[in-house]
């Protein structure tokens, strides 16, 4: 006998419903999956059948969702922060930072002993030329696919920490991009010429992420001095990157060419979005120096005259630094 009562106007509830549901939801993005497949195949030719199976890459929708996922919590996430104190995260930002230096450190070890081990060619390198090399390769460069979902986490805490001025279009153009692009280069050019520019930047990542976990230990701030000349390696990488590039259009091999534009276009977005921070950031800082110690020089005899008044302000404006210090 059912225990369970119905109410005066209730359906009776159908056993297996919400399965039902779920698997016409599967079976439709399933249908759609394949359409993308289709269309895939259409613009960019057959697959790398080296790939199939692997995790996150038989299927593009995944990719896509959590790069939907990221810029919806771009949008939300300093909404929903807004009223509330500022995480610290110190402690799992250390670990964070010093993990991604570590596994950084593993794919540029990686990438440059399977490049040695296959004899890339610096001008040219093909796809299905180097055996064993190339899949070492394609090895290495999942995990460097697989770490551009792990980078989210870089937004993730600057919105939990309210360091909002740190999101910047720059920012979140370069995180959602790189996670879709890496997906493609891995169904169809898993290897090959695609070596270059990944291996620069996980060195350029072992620098950067080494930095970030040192500037979360407050006592080790006054002794990092290279943010800079990380920025400016940034640079440098995506133009070396073109460079590489562009050797394979001038002496071609069998890498298929539209990629090689693609990349090319690319970095040339990067390098605009890079240089346009790096002037923002660098030389208006600068700038704003030489004005206040020219200011500070014109306004002496003010200074001199209002001695106590300005000693309490200089005063006060070290207790504030070190105060953001302390921070």
């Amino acid at each position: 006998m059912n225990s369970r009562v119905q109410g005066p106007g209730r359906r009776p509830l159908k056993q297996g419903a919400f399965f039902g549901e779920n698997k016409t939801w599967v079976l439709k993005m399933e249908n759609f999956d394949a359409s993308l497949s289709t269309y895939f195949k259409a613009l960019l030719g057959p697959r790398d059948t080296r790939v199939k199976g692997w995790f996150l890459l038989d299927n593009y929708i995944p990719t896509f969702i959590c790069s939907i996922i990221y810029l919806l919590i771009v949008w939300l996430g300093p909404k929903y922060m807004k009223n509330r104190q500022p995480f610290a995260c110190r402690g799992i930002l250390v670990v964070y930072n010093l993990g991604l230096t570590l596994l950084s450190l593993y794919m540029f070890c990686e990438l440059v002993t399977g490049v040695w081990e296959g004899k890339y060619n610096f001008f040219c390198q093909g796809t299905r030329s180097a055996g064993d090399a190339d899949m070492k390769i394609i090895r290495v460069l999942w995990w460097y696919y697989f770490s551009k979902l792990i980078e989210f986490m870089d937004t993730f805490f600057f919105i939990l920490r309210k360091n909002n001025h740190q999101i910047t279009v720059l920012h979140v153009y370069h995180h959602a991009s790189m996670l879709n692009i890496w997906w493609f280069v891995m169904n169809w050019v898993p290897c090959g010429h695609s070596y270059f520019g990944a291996t620069l930047n996980s060195f350029i990542h072992i620098l950067m992420y080494s930095y970030y976990g040192l500037s979360s230990v407050p006592s080790m701030r006054p002794y990092l001095w290279w943010k800079k000349y990380i920025t400016q390696g940034q640079l440098l990488q995506f133009v070396l990157t073109i460079i590489q590039t562009s050797c394979g259009v001038i002496w071609p091999c069998a890498f298929p060419f539209g990629w090689l534009c693609f990349q090319i276009g690319y970095m040339i977005s990067l390098i605009a979005l890079f240089t346009n921070f790096y002037i923002q950031t660098y030389n208006k800082k600068g700038a704003s120096r030489r004005k206040e110690h020219l200011k500070d020089h014109q306004n002496g005899s003010l200074a001199a005259a209002n001695g106590h008044t300005n000693s309490f302000s200089s005063l006060e404006n070290n207790v504030k630094l070190r105060k953001q210090r302390k921070d």
